[in-house]
């Protein structure tokens, strides 16, 4: 009898293609991309305390612009980290951004975040309060959230605590939480949150403190493998003592008590031209972390403040726990 059934021999190159294209699916299904390596700083010009947002393709990287801020904040886009485009935002201003209870600092400390209403939310220091702005496209045009034009969260100095640097973030649950608070003359910092309606800017309880261990300002939350990271800078801006740290907790409140190990994650290295890196924020690119933060340009001199934007990996342990960011490239 005759076996009429073809076989068809797969030749060795077609297997091989075969199995690289299987690893490169599976690589973009687990989010393990390749790794990407910046030149730092990412811009020469003198810009500060990042915020990211990634939305149809692009990325949207906002800044306070250096000396101590500026009349509105900075806004740059890139598609690919090596082309970047600049954006010029209608708000916050700082004509438009004025209370009786405000003082003179600057427009700084942005954070964007894209929220599940589709609409995206900035919340941005002005004079020492706190703004809240929505827009349908990352660069606007935007408006502020109450049509009187007041701050989100007036002056708490009366309690000690510099109503700066506000971070939003939101669960897996669709809960959303607000981060904020410093301290004045470069002690005492103070850390509150609060949970946020679905409108993103009206309070659902009351704000309670959850300063941790080693905190002056700048929280950011980052949710990693069900845990709770509460990270934050420590130290002067101003000099070499800036740096972050975090703690980590099981809820989006705390307790943060107790530091993480391996903190500080980001110190001055003087073998790496790096002074005074802080005020951070995390991102995530090819299915990896990364740390977006300022440093200085130089060491910081008295008369003026020149700090620049810089990205590096971020990564974590077996155990959880967040790697020094330069202990290994």
């Amino acid at each position: 009898m005759t076996d009429n059934r073809q076989t068809t021999q797969v030749k060795p190159r077609t297997t091989l293609l075969a199995a690289v294209m299987i690893i490169a699916c599976l690589l973009t299904l687990t989010g393990c991309g390749p790794q990407v390596r910046f030149d730092n700083p990412i811009f020469e010009e003198p810009l500060a305390d990042p915020s990211i947002v990634q939305y149809d393709g692009r990325f949207y990287l906002y800044a306070t612009r250096d000396p101590w801020g500026g009349d509105t904040l900075a806004c740059k886009s890139t598609a690919d980290f090596k082309t970047w485009t600049d954006h010029a935002l209608n708000w916050p201003t700082k004509a438009a951004c004025k209370s009786i209870t405000g003082t003179d600092s600057n427009v700084w400390a942005p954070s964007v975040i894209h929220a599940r209403n589709g609409r995206f939310y900035l919340y941005v220091s002005v004079g020492s309060e706190i703004y809240c702005g929505v827009a349908a496209h990352p660069t606007g045009p935007w408006k502020n959230v109450f049509d009187t034009g007041r701050p989100l969260i007036r002056s708490q100095k009366a309690q000690d605590i510099h109503t700066i640097d506000a971070e939003v973030f939101i669960d897996d649950d669709g809960r959303v939480y607000l981060y904020w608070g410093s301290g004045w003359d470069w002690v005492n910092g103070h850390c509150l949150v609060v949970e946020l309606a679905d409108d993103m800017h009206t309070f659902v309880s009351e704000p309670k403190e959850i300063t941790p261990p080693g905190y002056f300002e700048a929280p950011f939350m980052l949710k990693h493998d069900g845990r709770y990271y509460l990270m934050y800078s420590d130290g002067k801006t101003i000099d070499d003592t800036y740096k972050v740290r975090y703690a980590i907790g099981d809820s989006p409140t705390g307790p943060f008590a107790t530091e993480g190990p391996n903190s500080p994650i980001l110190v001055s290295d003087e073998t790496r031209n790096l002074f005074g890196p802080g005020h951070h924020a995390v991102f995530q690119l090819n299915g990896r972390y990364y740390i977006a933060y300022h440093r200085h340009k130089d060491r910081y001199q008295a008369e003026t403040l020149q700090r620049q934007i810089c990205f590096d990996r971020l990564k974590f342990d077996k155990d959880g726990s967040i790697l020094s960011v330069h202990m290994t490239d």
